[in-house]
């Protein structure tokens, strides 16, 4: 991850179908240019370094096994965030099948330690996980509240009761954070 060597002036399909042909230069120029996004999305959701280097690293091991599958044409980034998100998802869930989900009394102790001028990645970081990695896979990643309930393996209403708990929580810290007139 830390690999700061220059990235080939090429562009990604030129890399993507070289790196198909076995060119190991190509590979690792697609890694440069997609690992620290893939990383940051990876560490911004679960709030670990371990599990992002982890993930990450397994992302771009499953980008090896698919290349004869990736189309050049496409961008390879989207595709790349969406294969660590759901690795991460799966990881969620199978530690979530061993403990049980934070009921709301759990939900708002997590957020009981504000700090003042909390930053959003402060604020996101005092959500648990689940709560963290479903506000961003919807507002900064896009996804529905279909595809959410889907992949999680609940119902779009548990998407949306979540999210919306998750956000009154966020609103609630943020207006904890603010600093009256009269101070």
């Amino acid at each position: 991850m830390d690999d700061t060597r220059p990235v080939p002036d090429r562009d990604e399909a030129t890399l993507l179908r070289a790196a198909r042909r076995g060119d190991q230069d190509a590979f690792a120029a697609l890694y440069q240019l997609h690992a620290k996004a893939i990383h940051s999305l990876v560490l911004r959701l679960s709030g670990s370094v371990d599990t992002a280097d982890d993930i990450t690293q397994d992302t771009f091991l499953k980008a090896m096994r698919f290349l004869p599958g990736l189309r050049a044409e496409l961008p390879l980034r989207p595709w790349l965030k969406r294969t660590a998100s759901n690795a991460l998802i799966d990881q969620f869930r199978r530690q979530w099948r061993a403990m049980p989900l934070p009921d709301d009394d759990v939900i708002a102790d997590a957020a009981a330690m504000p700090e003042p001028n909390a930053e959003i990645a402060g604020l996101l970081r005092r959500l648990p996980p689940l709560a963290r990695t479903l506000v961003w896979l919807h507002l900064m990643e896009g996804w529905s509240h279909k595809e959410l309930a889907a992949r999680f393996g609940h119902s779009e209403s548990w998407s949306k009761s979540v999210l919306s708990r998750a956000l009154t929580q966020l609103r609630a810290d943020l207006s904890d954070n603010e600093i009256s007139p009269d101070a």
